[in-house]
């Protein structure tokens, strides 16, 4: 929905203020963004064209682009393409268009998405000179002075591509003078909308400010209704107005415009038909076929289409279903008169002229107008939009993209076209590393190709070529299990010739790989075997690739050791051997992944093969193994205990994969994966918004960010972990970190027995579909008698010394030492991480024991202390944990002066991370401990001082002096001490009675 940019602006003045403060910064070379958002019919393209009127009155460049609403398909970067070649066109001065062309020239990946149809196939690389090409161009178009506005509307119809490339504009703005305005529907931007995530990360970046344009109140409806009539509107029909368009500008222009009387139409659609019902039929004509193509459309396409809907007849004459034209009548005479028709639409301000394109004043008007099409008149616009598509422009080009052919055929039932259009609008994204877009009008000819005979002819290529090239769209996309699905349809569809059905396969081993389901390994182990049996002996890509796979795939089953450690080995070497001989670097750099992998005891050796790797896959354009190369390096970094070191290569990485355009490929959802862990191991626990997320990936985002949500106490932090409780089947590694998670959330919740009981379902699962040993069980050990131990301490009676609670821990200590002997990771050592979770297993244990025996306070403390010393290589949050539990255990070895210290180092770590959880905790322990900690008091509430208020609340609890005395961490002597006085204050003669009288006088909660 539009506002007309004549009509009159009331009420505006701060939003305005506003926006043009945005360019006066920009002026001055402080650039920034503005989202603009509203209702639609609110009145956002009124106050922008203001806005921008006022901005060129100062001297600003001024450039506005739109998003259209194609459905599920889209151009990708359109936006971006229609204000580069209005800046490039000469529309903001000949100077402006003479720097902006220069950098074109310079950067094949402008000008070939400039240039449709230019070109061959794109580097995957050029995505990041695209990027960066987009913000030059902005740069170079605006100067001191004499700033560039360039105004986004309609982003709620952005596509994917474009999103991407508005991320990297603002994050790149520095000192350019340019403002930015980004208009979008609230009313269309859900909880689930691609942009709403996107406009949250946005709105956190210093540059951006949100303004939100809110309906008109009475006294600004009356002013608008003024200035639109001319004057005052009578009581009645100004609170008829007021009451129907609840302060939406655009209901009540098109209320006022209807006229006053009983004739006026309840709903809008009556409104708008009544409105161009006072139109020429002729005007009308016109104006419903322009609805076809949405708000906007060329004026030159438009002419096209109404001479291929009427080529002998003219809109007057002849409906959109097309009929008899009259005799005599020529082109030339419809051209005419559609002359006329256009000149009249503008003149009633049906239409209007934005950016050299004619606009409906509002999307809602043309969409009213299209709803009223009957199915013969649309299906007939529609074929005539794309005749008029085919046609060339003065230059020779097409009038119109793969994609709109595409949209256009499909809704005149002309699947053929339909078919070529939607495939070549898939390779048109490729060229520009649109993977989401390419995915989608690939899957668009698969729905299409049992309804067109003859496809394989059309196309060239047959169903198989289209189900692999969709399978690659979608791994890059991010689809990982929709990449596997067509790739086990093309291997399917390829049963009768087993020699191409062996090239099929590795693909599809390739893909499974992407996937960690129970048993996609394994198949991936059968696809290479069955492939290697069907592949001629000698080298070729296909028995490179599948070597280089089936390599990746044993060692993902292999224990050290091994036969499948061995085979993978001996395979990896032969790979790099083939696709040498090939040559096909993408397979060896596999390869060569592969088998540094398995050498990674030797660090270096190991080291120089990733970056070997690297560069080979960067070399050859197999970008996705170049990521994994990324990944492994990082990793290495990671589990060595070298934090800030692999944080440093995994933003690296992430940015090389957005460039590529794979920023939710597996191996990019992978690294952001351990770069969420990352940051939370360094105590960064901040809750970023992350993107856009595709469904795939959202479960893995989620399960990693659990970390922080846990250590920060988030409040629905347990109903997450239970959420993603249902994708254990579908992934093991969602399994283990949210899994994980949830079992260290429901204990700090005091939901112990569930802590434990999941920490051991968790545990059978993951053994079940990895292996026994697998090295996450010490993590879960630690965390299932952390549990334990504080269900022990959280037991007023007997229970804290519970000989089953204690062997159960005794029993998970064993578990995670024979786990840690037997599960060690590929070279033989353990990291840092996996000695500190053993060592934590066995400091829980000691707390376990020392809660039911207290004596043992001492040899938990020494336990403890190792335990900090342990997580000491980074890992800020569990020293942090970890020396809170020491100060607990000096506590009660009677070390109050060490227990303070520590308690204090813990408390300091906690405020500064924001782990709400553990400060609580460490407060509550200096309460109990009376330990004198910054900001903890200890205030009393009655003649009972707090230490006397603490004893008579464990005494109410039935807790015998000796048991009072390990809670409080003092002596059994100084706890009957306490009872005495407390029995004396309160004139009691016993326990019970003492207990009654605190009832009674509010000194103990009911």
């Amino acid at each position: 929905m539009r506002r007309s940019a004549g009509g009159p602006l009331v009420a505006r003045r701060e939003e305005s203020a506003a926006l043009l403060a945005a360019v006066e910064r920009a002026s001055g070379g402080k650039p920034g963004v503005v989202l603009l958002g509203g209702d639609a019919g609110v009145g956002k393209s009124r106050l922008l064209a203001h806005v921008m009127e006022r901005a060129r009155r100062d001297g600003a460049v001024v450039v506005t682009a739109n998003c259209v609403d194609l459905g599920e398909v889209g151009i990708p970067y359109l936006p971006f393409t229609e204000a580069l070649t209005q800046l490039q066109g000469g529309g903001a001065g000949p100077e402006v268009a003479e720097r902006v062309q220069s950098l074109v020239a310079e950067r094949p990946a402008l000008w070939r998405l400039l240039e449709p149809g230019g070109g061959g196939q794109a580097d995957h690389g050029e995505r990041l000179q695209l990027f960066d090409g987009i913000v030059r161009s902005l740069e170079a178009a605006g100067e001191a002075g004499h700033p560039l506005l360039l105004v986004l509307e309609d982003m709620h119809w952005a596509d994917a591509s474009s999103r991407d490339a508005l991320r990297f504009v603002v994050s790149r703005l520095r000192s350019q003078h340019v403002a930015c305005v980004v208009s979008y529907r609230t009313d269309d931007v859900d909880r689930r909308h691609p942009l709403r995530r996107l406009l949250a990360e946005l709105h956190r970046d210093p540059s951006t400010e949100r303004v939100d344009l809110a309906p008109f109140t009475t006294d600004e409806l009356r002013e608008f209704t003024t200035a639109l009539a001319g004057g005052p509107l009578p009581g009645g029909p100004f609170e008829e107005v007021r009451v129907r368009s609840e302060g939406n500008a655009f209901f009540a222009e098109e209320l006022v415009e209807a006229g006053p009387g009983g004739g006026l139409p309840w709903s809008l659609a009556d409104v708008l038909h009544a409105r161009l019902e006072r139109l020429d039929p002729a005007v009308q004509q016109v104006v419903r076929l322009a609805s076809v193509a949405g708000r906007r459309v060329r004026e030159d396409v438009l002419r096209a289409a109404a001479v291929h809907l009427h080529p002998a007849g003219a809109p007057d004459d002849v409906a959109l279903t097309g009929g008899a034209p009259r005799p005599g009548d020529a082109t030339a005479g419809s051209a005419e008169r559609i002359d006329a028709a256009l000149r009249e639409a503008v003149a009633h301000q049906v239409l209007g002229v934005e950016d050299g394109y004619l606009a409906f004043r509002h999307a809602l008007l043309a969409e009213a107008l299209y709803l009223d099409l009957l199915p013969g008149e649309r299906a007939a616009a529609h074929r005539a939009y794309l005749a008029a598509l085919a046609d060339a422009d003065p230059s020779g080009r097409p009038l119109g993209s793969p994609a709109e052919r595409a949209h256009h055929a499909l809704q005149a039932h002309d699947l053929p076209t339909a078919l070529v259009a939607s495939r070549d609008a898939a390779r048109r994204a490729g060229h520009i590393l649109a993977p989401e877009e390419q995915l989608r009008h690939l899957e668009q000819v698969l729905n299409l190709w049992d309804s067109v005979p003859g496809a394989a002819d059309l196309l060239g290529e047959d169903r198989v070529d289209v189900a692999l090239a969709a399978s690659d769209a979608a791994v890059r996309a991010g689809h990982s299990t929709r990449s596997v699905r067509l790739a086990r349809r093309a291997v399917e569809a390829l049963a009768h010739d087993p020699v191409r059905q062996a090239t099929a396969r590795h693909v599809l081993a390739r893909r499974l790989l992407d996937i960690d389901l129970p048993g996609s390994v394994e198949e991936s182990m059968e696809q290479t075997a069955a492939a290697l049996d069907a592949l001629p002996d000698e080298s070729s890509s296909a028995r490179a690739w599948t070597l280089a796979i089936r390599a990746r795939a044993a060692m993902y089953l292999a224990h050290e050791g091994s036969a499948e450690d061995v085979e993978s080995r001996q395979v990896a070497e032969q790979a790099i051997e083939v696709a040498r001989a090939v040559p096909d670097p993408g397979a060896e750099a596999d390869a060569l992944t592969t088998l540094a992998v398995l050498l990674v005891g030797d660090a270096d050796e190991s080291a120089r093969l990733l970056e070997s790797a690297r560069r080979r896959a960067a070399d050859a354009g197999e970008v996705l193994t170049e990521l994994r190369c990324w990944y492994n390096i990082a990793s290495n970094r990671f589990y060595a205990g070298h934090l800030e070191a692999a944080q440093e290569i995994l933003d690296q990485a992430l940015s090389r994969a957005e460039e590529l355009g794979l920023g939710w490929s597996g191996p990019a959802m992978e690294l952001r994966v351990v770069g969420e862990v990352c940051r939370y191991f360094l105590g960064d626990l901040a809750d970023r918004p992350v993107g856009d997320v595709t469904p795939e990936a959202a479960p893995w985002l989620a399960g990693s960010r659990m970390y922080a949500a846990v250590a920060r106490g988030d409040a629905d932090v347990v109903e997450r972990g239970i959420v993603l409780r249902s994708g254990w089947d579908h992934d093991a590694m969602i399994a283990l970190v949210a899994g994980g998670c949830l079992v260290d959330a429901l204990t700090w919740a005091g939901r112990y027995e569930e802590a434990v009981t999941i920490g051991e379902e968790l545990t059978a699962h993951l053994g079940a579909v990895w292996s026994e040993f697998f090295l996450g069980r010490v993590w879960l050990s630690a965390l299932a008698i952390a549990a334990l131990a504080d269900a022990a301490d959280a037991d007023p009676g007997p229970g804290r010394a519970d000989p089953g609670r204690v062997a159960r821990g005794d029993a998970l200590l064993a578990v995670a030492r024979e786990t840690a002997r037997r599960g060690r990771p590929r070279g033989g050592v353990l990291g840092p991480e996996g000695r500190a979770w053993l060592q934590r297993a066995e400091a829980e244990n000691a707390r376990l024991r020392a809660v039911a025996d207290p004596s043992t306070w001492r040899d938990s403390a020494h336990v403890w202390q190792d335990t900090v010393t342990a997580f000491d290589f980074g890992y800020r949050y569990e020293v942090a944990r970890s020396r809170y539990r020491w100060a607990e255990a000096l506590l009660g070895a009677g070390e109050r002066e060490l227990a303070g210290v520590e308690a204090t180092k813990a408390l300091v770590e906690a405020d500064a991370m924001g782990a709400a959880p553990l400060a609580g905790a460490v407060r509550a322990l200096a309460r109990r401990g009376r330990l004198d900690l910054p900001g903890v008091r200890h205030a009393t509430t009655s003649a009972l001082t707090d230490r006397e208020e603490e004893v008579l609340t464990l005494v109410a609890q039935g807790l015998s002096n000796r048991q009072i005395g390990e809670r409080l961490f003092i002596s059994t002597k100084t706890v009957s001490v306490h009872v005495s006085n407390v029995l004396a204050k309160l004139g009691a003669s016993g326990r019970a009675e003492a207990v009654s009288l605190a009832h009674q006088r509010g000194l103990l909660r009911a």
